[in-house]
């Protein structure tokens, strides 16, 4: 189904008072809220739903409301929720009329959200930011004719990766989805696996590198065996395979990658697509997340710097290659 949107009402309640009557309507998020134009958002970002049954999705105005402040202030989405609970003036740019005193969504909202816009619809924001810019002369167009055009990466929220850790933890995962689907493996190896990378992490810190690989090479066995053992118990079975496919396929590249291998690498199990880029920062020789492009005026804008473009790069292609592509996103 499609969001049922929000619209000013103007009602009044005899027990609670509304929103635009009790916080200060010069304040910079009151004024910020009424300069979007939240229609055209609904427009853009409401296109990805159908009309089938269902559950009503949140408003896009709270959604993309939400979305702006996490960014503005640099919020986590548990942060962010917090916020909204105890700040009146993030529930008005919300689109709500009266103050809430529990939350009107859940906090994977937000995740889930994220994930249906994609990159492509997200878009709008910054385009509507831009807008928004223009129209209350904080920037003029011709700003835009002369941008810097800059990569950086944009870090995940994944553990720092090593041999022992990603194998240890694909097996773990590997055991999990069999036990959920009903798979009886010959053995989980959870105990042994657990000694194995202790041993492993204190013979490392200790400087003892034969025997931190030693117990490297037992954790690599255990993970190849319940490979195996999956796959003798699933053969034949076409729904199973499918289940098993992509976990198992990330479990392999885990078991036969090695530290000194050339070309792409699995880092993390959750987020596959994180790569390893080094920027040349002192303070952090190596970043782990996907690289992006953001473009953004010459000279400082009348009211601040603005982002013009934005777009995720993965692969980790030269930033050279990437300059012709991004330069006609921008100009047309």
């Amino acid at each position: 189904m499609r969001p049922r949107e929000r619209r000013e009402t103007g009602e009044h309640d005899l027990f609670r008072s509304r929103l635009d009557q009790i916080i200060d309507l010069n304040h910079a998020l009151v004024k910020l809220s009424r300069a979007i134009d939240w229609r055209f958002l609904e427009g853009r970002l409401g296109s990805v739903y159908t009309d089938g049954p269902g559950s009503p999705p949140l408003p896009t105005r709270l959604m993309a409301g939400l979305a702006i402040l996490k960014h503005m202030h640099d919020l986590s989405d548990e942060v962010l929720c917090d916020r909204w609970i105890e700040n009146p003036y993030f529930q008005f740019f919300c689109g709500e009329e009266f103050f809430q005193h529990r939350l009107v969504f859940d906090r994977s909202s937000l995740t889930r959200w994220r994930q249906r816009m994609g990159e492509e619809k997200l878009v709008a924001l910054l385009r509507e930011s831009l807008a928004v810019a223009t129209r209350t002369a904080a920037m003029r167009p011709k700003d835009l004719a002369r941008v810097i055009i800059d990569t950086t990466v944009q870090p995940k929220a994944v553990m720092f990766p090593t041999d022992a850790k990603l194998i240890n933890r694909a097996r773990e995962i590997m055991v999990r989805l069999a036990k959920r689907h009903g798979v009886v493996l010959r053995q989980s190896y959870t105990r042994v696996g657990k000694i194995a990378l202790i041993k492993h992490q204190r013979y490392a810190h200790a400087h003892q590198f034969k025997r931190a690989n030693k117990a490297l090479r037992k954790l690599r066995t255990y993970l190849g065996r319940v490979i195996r053992d999956i796959g003798r118990r699933i053969a034949g079975n076409d729904a199973l395979q499918e289940i098993f496919a992509k976990p198992m396929s990330l479990a392999r590249r885990v078991r036969d990658q090695d530290r000194r291998q050339r070309g792409p690498k699995v880092y993390s199990l959750h987020a596959p697509e994180v790569e390893c880029i080094g920027k040349g920062k002192a303070h952090r020789p190596y970043e782990f997340g996907v690289k992006v492009s953001i473009a953004t005026p010459l000279h400082r804008c009348k009211g601040g710097q603005f982002v013009a473009h934005v777009a995720a790069l993965p692969g980790n292609p030269y930033d050279g290659h990437t300059l012709a592509a991004r330069s006609r996103s921008i100009f047309g």
